[in-house]
């Protein structure tokens, strides 16, 4: 009797040892139930107790440390994700994932010299680690080391061409990067019936980085109608935070019907996750009364391509004017270089080149279509030339149309 009760609770432990050995998770198993509970259920504190359970198991484990401390830095637990960040690359100062996570929290907590001095120390053993790159493109830029940024992204470009985020960085960089520009715009404008004698128009400018933004001074010349006018207009970037910032244009001249008496726009821009950007804004020109427009626009950023949409509203008593337009860039090589393609419906009041046709003194909303083309290149970064050319098929009189050509050329310098 006894020795078959002693066997049956031998037994008894025997089972319960490998059930329980069955039921206990290894720290794989609570790495993913962690990474689930973060990313698929938003469950912070959930993640951070079973990553600290998957440790116990394995004190050493390195990417379990940098999942911690990312859940850390998303629930704003700053000091936490610090340490753990510090504990990895102790002990594995090659760790790319760590070393970016650690750059990235300094980064978007406004301590860039010290993001800086991570992401660098990163890059010591992985040097052409694209997100390193475009990190530490960010963290330069922000330092407003703005050379030193263009050529870390100059380095990451030739590896990675299709990379849409270091494109859409490059071209603010590059605005950046150089205090001054200058540039002149020649378009030459030939219509088929509506005016025997084509139109030209003649563009300079000057534009200066501020601590605020880029401020830009235009000194417009248009020979059309037979007269000549001359336009003075200014535009301004002004930076808002590191997602916002705003567009800002007022314009003047004395020969109405050439140009608008007055011009101004405003819009707000937001840089939006996954390569995105959208604004809203107005813009108003006075001729003898004033017209009121309002605007739109969606921007992505894909590999090589920038993919834009544009609509303009203008009310009326009547009815509500509708313009539309589609553009794509194919980049190259940098910010400036790149060829576009764009179709559209309707008058633009950004385009100096047709904004007078919104004057028509009538309630008709007089119609248009258009395609256009432009290549621009860089030549040393310093300097670009661009080629433009766009065809409108343009509604002059009711139901009556007509074809007008445009050819541009100009060239801008940076200094």
């Amino acid at each position: 009797m006894n020795f078959r009760y002693y066997f049956f609770l031998v037994l008894f432990f025997a089972a319960s040892t490998v059930a329980f050995a069955q039921t206990e998770q290894t720290s794989d198993e609570l790495f993913q139930l962690a990474r689930k509970a973060a990313f698929d259920q938003k469950e912070y504190t959930k993640a951070i107790d079973l990553s600290k359970q998957a440790l116990i198991k394995s004190p050493d484990y390195a990417d379990i440390k940098v999942f911690l401390g990312r859940v850390y830095t998303w629930s704003d637990k700053l000091d936490s994700a610090r340490a753990q960040f510090k504990q990895v690359l102790e002990k594995h100062p090659d760790n790319d994932d760590a070393a970016l996570a650690f750059s990235s929290l300094e980064y978007w907590n406004n301590n860039s010299p010290q993001a800086l001095q991570i992401v660098n120390d990163g890059l010591k053993y992985h040097p052409n680690a694209k997100d390193l790159l475009l990190l530490k493109a960010k963290v330069l830029n922000d330092l407003k080391q703005y050379n030193d940024a263009s050529n870390t992204l100059d380095t990451l470009l030739k590896t990675d061409a299709t990379n849409t985020e270091a494109h859409a960085l490059d071209e603010r960089v590059k605005d950046n990067a150089v205090k001054n520009k200058i540039g002149i715009t020649y378009d030459y404008i030939h219509f088929d019936k509506q005016f025997s004698a084509p139109w030209q128009l003649v563009s300079l400018e000057y534009g200066r980085q501020t601590n605020i933004g880029s401020i830009i001074g235009y000194l417009n010349y248009a020979n059309r109608f037979n007269s000549n006018g001359v336009q003075y207009e200014v535009d301004a970037y002004p930076h808002i935070s590191k997602i916002f910032y705003a567009y800002v244009s007022l314009g003047y001249s004395n020969n109405v019907g050439v140009f608008p008496k007055y011009r101004a726009g405003l819009s707000l821009y937001a840089k939006l996750p996954a390569s995105f950007e959208a604004d809203a804004g107005f813009r108003h020109l006075y001729f003898t009364g004033d017209t009121w427009i309002y605007t739109a626009s969606l921007g992505k950023y894909y590999r090589n391509f920038w993919f834009n949409f544009r609509t303009y509203l203008t009310p009326s008593n009547s009815a509500i004017s509708q313009s539309y337009s589609f553009h794509v860039r194919y980049y190259t090589g940098g910010a400036d270089d790149y060829f576009s393609l764009g179709i559209g419906t309707g008058v633009s009041p950004d385009d100096p080149k047709n904004v007078i046709l919104l004057n028509n003194g009538s309630n008709y909303k007089l119609r248009s279509n258009n395609i256009s083309a432009a290549y621009w290149h860089s030549f040393k970064k310093l300097n670009i030339f661009f080629l433009t050319a766009n065809l409108d098929h343009q509604e002059y009189q009711f139901q009556t149309w007509g074809n007008q050509l445009d050819l541009g050329i100009g060239y801008i310098r940076r200094f």
